[in-house]
Order: C-alpha cells, then structure tokens, then sequence
C-alpha cells in the first residue's frame, strides 16, 4: 500500500453536480437556472423577497427597549465585605465606595454599589456608599456601624 492508495473514510463519495457541460448531463444549456429573468443572471441575490408579499422581517414585531440612560448598580452584601477586610486588610473603621473602585475591588464602569441585607457583619463597619436597602443600614447601625449614603 502506497501514500497515494489511502482512502478517508471520512470524505463522502457523493459528486458534485457539474453544471453547464451538454444537454446529456441534464443541467446544460441554462444551468438550471431555467430562461431568461433576473435569477438566471449571476452576481444577483434577492435575499428576504418573497414575490411582493410582505417579507417576514418586516411582518414580525419588534421587540424590547434598551433605556439609554438607566442607572447601572452593582448588588454588595455583609458576606462580601467580610471577604474584602479579610483579603484585602482594609480599615473596617470606614470603608469608602472611591476606595474600593482605586484597589480594583469592583469596577466601575459596572455601575455603583449598593449595600444588600445578606449575611451576617462580623464586626461594626462604617460605609460610605452610593445606596443601600432599608434593612441593611438597620442591621449594620444595630451593630454600631455608620452608613453614609452618597446618593439617594
């Protein structure tokens, strides 16, 4: 057995159709493309057109609305500030947003922070960020910690 002998079992055995090569072939003369028209043209591709009936992506509706001008916000909660004074070695006398956008803690092209109730604050913490939900600023003042709120 030669290099050239090798057969593929992967290539399939099915011929191309060879158009325009006699009458006997049964695809000579027009190709196919049966007389005349724009379609029997080549270089000429009539991509969505459906013969005058309205085309599908004119018939469907659009959909949805992107609000250019929505506010983007990042959700923070007691478990991840634990995590950050712990990985980090921040102050947890106070912790500010400014600060935690410069050590490339969050990013912020994601929006602002807002502080969520979820978890448990191990020790009183003072913040100063953007938001935070009603029940999280109660817990963490219940403890002894201070929240400033930068927006509102």
């Amino acid at each position: 057995m030669k290099i050239n002998e090798l057969k593929s079992t992967l290539i399939s055995s099915k011929k191309n159709k060879r158009r325009g090569r006699g009458s006997g072939s049964g695809l000579g003369k027009t190709s196919g493309r049966g007389v005349k028209g724009q379609k029997s043209r080549s270089g000429v591709s009539i991509n969505g057109f459906e013969g005058g009936q309205m085309p599908i992506y004119r018939r469907l509706p659009k959909r949805g609305f992107k609000n250019p001008f929505k506010t983007k916000v990042q959700n923070i909660n007691f478990n991840i500030i634990n995590n950050i004074i712990k990985k980090y070695d921040l102050d947890s006398n106070l912790i500010k947003e400014a600060e935690l956008f410069e050590k490339k803690i969050f990013k912020k092209t994601k929006g602002n922070l807002k502080l969520l109730n979820v978890g448990q604050l191990e020790k009183a913490t003072n913040l100063e960020i953007s938001y935070a939900s009603k029940k999280a600023i109660e817990v963490l003042e219940k403890l002894g910690g201070k929240i400033k709120l930068t927006k509102k």
